[in-house]
């Protein structure tokens, strides 16, 4: 009963007749609705693509830019904008025009884009990922709010569903996609692409979704609704979080562990994230993370899980395609082919976990699975070499694939499950704010493994110290350019080095997908077939 009452509140601020959904008349004629699901399609698509589609890019971008060091801010910067300010833009659409807000955060998720395909430097390029990051954080949440006020409810799910498969499709096809624009094109084209789709975008949302009316929101002058947001909370959480990624970006690498500068990062992430904390603790429900909603059993194990699991699949996401362009020394495009086991065992498995889950009706076991299997899968990843065979990694990327796709749905799943209607969506946020915080922390921490390994195996296995060569000249220099800078007879050695730094970083995705466990064992037992027949009931 609590959530279909939230749902008829809800639609009753949209609506003349109080406690009873919007009359279908009230909703985008069917032209009007398809155009705008196509545009949000289009903008969700972009957006989730933006997570992955450099993965296959950086070794060219590294040779145009000359910097191998900068490879996990190509990532971190803008996983590290869009979970900074998703939780944000959630308080946004709770005060401010629906459509307003959805249309500046596309547009700043455009701007990024066009920085990032005209940049002039690695630099220029890391602004434009966090700007593109920026804008692309209110997008995902943004769609399922204007879905909501376009749909009637006993329709919503096939257009969320569609919303969702769009997102993990372009999660996985991202690599693919950026090989095929590096090789037959250029880098840039990654992000060029993005501009005609936001277009499109722009144009179906501006011109055919109706903001439904809120009086009660409406009514409030600006100022008042700036003061509702919680500003205070960001103001504490966004430094924190700069903090701690800057540490672990520089951290080995740019200074040493124990240096002034990265101990001082610690504590003024500590220290803010302990007030950002406090805060959201007094704010309460007009917190950006309302405490009553992580501290649910299942909320916080699904947050817990996506955190992880999310750090996992981006580390072998990301490192995967230079393993090959490298070690392997095939094309962009040839790497981002290879990533095709990988890709079909995950969206087969979830499409398959889908189903077994709505005959099944619930989605923890399948959690569990997936905890188990992953770090299996991530260990026999860790195991190649330069002479692996074609079974070895098409049939060990396969298997990950399929493990990452037992569980990656689920937590999604017992969001919806367990909350009433009026909180999906920021439960929703929490969940996918967790994935992204996870990638971008643990995106820097195997860059700074990556770099101190393979700098210590230069060293090691190919004793590139002398002969002129400087093993931390690597990290100046473009992924597939170094092959230009040292000795043909040190060829092979250095491909020792640089897949032993490569699998090392495997080693985090396995620690990773190991604390997952925590999050399975913890989600309760709830089916959502139970869930279903209550919703109707009440309805």
């Amino acid at each position: 009963m609590e959530s279909a009452k939230s749902e008829n509140t809800r639609n009753s601020q949209s609506s003349p007749s109080p406690g009873k959904e919007q009359p279908e008349a009230g909703y985008p004629s069917r032209l009007s609705l398809s155009l705008i699901a196509l545009g949000l399609c289009l903008a969700v698509f972009c957006f989730a693509l933006d997570q992955t589609i450099v993965a296959n890019a950086i070794p060219r971008i590294t040779d145009e830019f000359d910097s191998v060091a900068d490879i996990g801010w190509y990532g971190s910067s803008f996983l590290l904008a869009t979970s900074a300010f998703q939780l944000f833009y959630g308080t946004a659409y709770s005060y401010f025009s629906i459509k307003s807000t959805f249309l500046i955060a596309t547009g700043l998720f455009e701007l990024g884009s066009l920085l990032c395909a005209v940049a002039p430097s690695s630099t220029a390029f890391i602004i434009g990922r966090a700007v593109a990051g920026l804008g692309g954080s209110g997008i995902m949440g943004g769609a399922l709010v204007i879905i909501a006020h376009s749909v009637p409810l006993r329709r919503r799910p096939l257009f969320i569903g569609a919303i969702g498969a769009m997102f993990g499709i372009a999660s996985v096809c991202g690599p693919l996609l950026g090989g095929v624009f590096t090789d037959r094109l250029t880098w840039r084209w990654c992000f060029y692409i993005n501009l005609p789709f936001g277009a499109i975008t722009v144009i179906a949302v501006a011109l055919f979704f109706k903001p439904p009316r809120r009086p009660a929101v409406d009514s409030l002058p600006f100022l008042t609704k700036m003061k509702k947001l919680d500003w205070l909370g960001m103001f504490f959480f966004v430094p924190s979080i700069v903090s701690l990624l800057l540490a672990l970006q520089w951290g080995g690498s740019t200074y040493p562990w124990d240096s002034g500068r990265i101990i001082a990062l610690f504590v003024v992430f500590a220290v803010l994230g302990f007030a950002f904390g406090f805060v959201e603790y007094k704010r309460k429900d007009q917190a950006i993370l309302p405490p009553s909603i992580i501290t649910q059993r299942s909320i916080a194990a699904a947050a817990w899980y996506s955190f992880f699991n999310g750090a996992a699949f981006l580390v072998v996401i990301y490192y995967t395609p230079l393993w090959h362009q490298v070690v392997r020394q095939v094309s962009a495009v040839e790497s981002g082919i290879r990533l095709l086991p990988m890709i079909v065992g995950n969206v087969v498995m979830v499409m398959i976990s889908g189903c077994l889950v709505t005959v099944i009706g619930y989605y923890a076991p399948f959690m569990l699975v997936s905890t188990i299997l992953t770090p299996i899968s991530e260990g026999l990843l860790s195991t190649w070499t330069v002479d692996a065979t074609f079974s070895q990694w098409f049939g060990y990327e396969a298997f990950a694939g399929i493990a990452f796709g037992a569980g990656m749905q689920q937590p999604v799943m017992a969001v919806q499950t367990v909350l009433p209607i009026d909180q999906i969506p920021i439960g929703t946020s929490l969940v996918v704010f967790m994935q992204t915080l996870g990638a971008a922390v643990f995106v820097s921490v195997a860059q700074s493994v990556f770099s101190n390994q393979l700098i210590a195996d230069l060293k090691q296995f190919a004793g590139l110290g002398g002969g002129g060569f400087n093993p931390t000249d690597f990290l100046s220099a473009g992924a597939t350019n170094v092959f230009n800078k040292i000795p043909p007879q040190l060829v092979r050695p250095f491909l020792d080095a640089f897949n032993h730094a490569v699998t090392r970083v495997y080693i985090i995705s396995i620690c990773c997908s190991s604390l997952t466990l925590i999050g399975s064992l913890a989600m309760e037992y709830k089916s959502v077939k139970n869930g279903k027949k209550k919703e109707e009931t009440a309805a």
